[in-house]
């Protein structure tokens, strides 16, 4: 097996919670605890999971966008948890990132064509004519025209923006791209065709992608493998196939449910979560999803579960996993498949 292209052990990121007048220190909210995980070259790794689970930071601390606070980040061999600023701005010509908000995420004082040719600037890339030329084959490259080099961002829809983001990440030939939600600004029909520029390009570039999101649906059509996450910690990751028809985590099954059937008639069994999700400030003891699993017990409120294996690269943080594989344990037709034999992503 090739060594990884992204690997990250550990990764934790807590905010410091200040109060009164002179800001102590009263509190740390946990939002990434001790994340792992391995990317390798040419694969979409899809990081799913509720709003407020850690996800995006956790995308932002691989870019070095949010200094993490323990753990360790080796890109392409290389250690970049402390790299130095110089070396860090050399290397951020491999790792890019598309914003999940394609209104606030582009200069409306530039024009497209300034946007793209400060990337090749920066990076000592194309100057003059070469640098024109280079934003004409990008723009191109994902479905927009080259005279609209010369507009300005309020002149574009969302989904144009959106791939001009798209464009400014392609700009430098990065290795890996994060996509932080880069669809759910969209409207579903402009959704589809962003997911279908995004898997188009990879397939075409060799891109490598972890694809930040959380609609089910888009990440099982575009991800090789899926990490699902749950107040800051990663509870079950697995090939795409296998997680969506087997899933051997409590949360994963109630995510699964969740997701709309197209035909009225094949309704699923709705698995309803008790409870809200508790403060990442104050996370519950042992397993922090057991006050709203139902297949919690004693041992769940004690001692926290493992990210263990339980099949050929399939792994779950769960003392009951196996027992999802009993039959009548999952309600029948709860995991009839994302949209019924449909992809969402084409349209």
């Amino acid at each position: 097996m090739p060594e990884p292209l992204l690997e990250v052990r550990g990764l934790r990121k807590h905010f410091p919670i200040r109060r009164g007048l002179l800001s102590r220190i009263v509190g740390q909210v946990r939002a990434v605890d001790g994340v792992s995980f391995e990317v390798h070259a040419g694969e979409v790794l899809g990081l799913v999971g509720e709003s407020g689970c850690g996800k995006t930071t956790t995308g932002r601390c691989i870019l070095r966008l949010v200094e993490p606070t323990a753990g360790s980040i080796h890109f392409a061999g290389r250690d970049v948890t402390h790299l130095p600023r110089r070396e860090l701005r050399a290397l951020r010509r491999e790792m890019q990132v598309v914003f999940q908000d394609p209104y606030s995420s582009l200069n409306p004082r530039l024009t497209v064509g300034s946007m793209l040719m400060e990337a090749l600037a920066i990076h000592r890339i194309a100057r003059g004519a070469a640098a024109r030329q280079r934003v004409a084959e990008l723009l191109q490259l994902v479905g927009l025209a080259p005279d609209h080099a010369r507009r300005y961002p309020h002149e574009f829809s969302g989904g144009q923006r959106q791939r001009i983001g798209v464009a400014r990440a392609l700009a430098v030939s990065p290795r890996l791209i994060v996509a932080d939600e880069p669809v759910s600004a969209l409207d579903v029909s402009i959704q589809a065709q962003i997911v279908n520029l995004l898997r188009d390009l990879q397939q075409r570039m060799g891109l490598t992608y972890l694809f930040v999101a959380h609609d089910l649906s888009v990440v099982e059509h575009i991800s090789d493998r899926v990490a699902v996450m749950y107040l800051g910690k990663i509870v079950e990751l697995a090939g795409s196939e296998m997680l969506y028809r087997a899933p051997r985590h409590p949360y994963t099954v109630s995510l699964l449910s969740a997701i709309p059937a197209l035909d009225p008639a094949r309704r699923r069994a709705r698995i309803v979560l008790k409870g809200d999700v508790p403060s990442p400030a104050h996370p519950p003891a042992g397993c922090h999803f057991h006050p709203r699993c139902f297949l919690a017990q004693e041992v769940c409120a004690r001692e926290e579960p493992p990210l263990r294996e339980v099949g050929p690269g399939h792994r779950t943080a769960c003392h009951f996993a196996e027992r999802l594989a009993d039959p009548g344990v999952i309600p029948a037709g709860a995991l009839a498949g994302s949209a019924d034999g449909a992809d969402p992503t084409r349209a």
